[in-house]
C-alpha cells in the first residue's frame, strides 16, 4: 500500500509536472501571442503613420502646384490688365486719324483758295463725319433746346428772365454742349435757364 501509495504521489507529482509543464506551455504561448500582437499593431501603426505621412507629402505638393499656378494667373493677369491700360485708347486713335489727314488737306486747300463756300462744304464735311465717328463709338450729344432743367444732363451757369412766359424754368441757351456715352454723361450741358 505504501508502496501504492508512492506510486500514486509519483504519478501525481509526474501528472502535476506535465501539467505545469502545460500550463507553463500555454502561458509561455499567450505570452508570445501577446508579444506578436503587439508587434502586428506596432507594424499597423507605423503602416498608417507611413501611409499618412505620404498623404501629408502628397497634399502639400498639391499646395505647392496650385499656388504656383495662382500666382502665375496673378501675374498674368497683371500683366494683361497693364497692357490694356497703355493700349487702351488706341482703336480710337486709330479711327480719329483719318479725321486729321481730312483736317491737313483741308488746311492746305484753304491756302490755295479764295472761295469761302468751299472751306464752309469741306469744314462741314469733316464736323460730319467727326460726329458720325462719335455716333458709332456710342457719344452721343445731350438735347438742351427748349428741355427742362435736370441737374442729371445740364450744368446752370447762370439764370436770365425768360423771354416767355413758357421758358420760365427752361432751358434758354447752351452755351457749351453736353455729351453722353453710352447713357452715362461725360460732359454736363452748361446752360442759362429762364425765370
Amino acid at each position: 500500500m505504501e508502496n501504492k501509495d508512492k506510486e500514486q504521489k509519483a504519478q501525481s507529482a509526474e501528472e502535476k509536472d506535465i501539467i505545469g509543464k502545460d500550463e507553463f506551455q500555454e502561458q509561455a504561448e499567450d505570452t508570445q501571442s501577446q508579444a506578436d500582437d503587439a508587434q502586428t499593431e506596432e507594424k499597423s501603426d507605423a503602416d498608417k503613420l507611413a501611409e499618412l505621412e505620404a498623404k501629408c507629402q502628397t497634399m502639400h505638393e498639391d499646395y505647392l502646384r496650385l499656388f504656383a499656378e495662382f500666382d502665375n494667373y496673378r501675374k498674368r493677369t497683371l500683366k494683361e490688365k497693364s497692357e490694356l491700360i497703355k493700349s487702351a485708347g488706341e482703336n480710337i486713335l486709330v479711327d480719329i486719324l483719318p479725321l486729321v489727314d481730312d483736317f491737313e488737306r483741308a488746311n492746305k486747300s484753304m491756302e490755295n483758295s479764295d472761295s469761302v463756300k468751299g472751306i464752309r462744304e469741306g469744314v462741314n464735311l469733316i464736323y460730319n463725319k467727326l460726329m458720325n465717328f462719335l455716333s458709332s463709338k456710342g457719344v452721343k450729344a445731350i438735347e438742351t433746346e427748349g428741355m427742362d432743367f435736370d441737374t442729371e444732363y445740364h450744368e446752370a451757369i447762370t439764370t436770365i428772365p425768360a423771354p416767355k412766359s413758357e421758358l420760365k424754368g427752361k432751358i434758354v441757351d447752351c452755351t457749351q454742349k453736353g455729351y453722353m456715352l453710352n447713357d452715362k454723361v461725360i460732359r454736363f450741358s452748361k446752360v442759362v435757364i429762364g425765370e
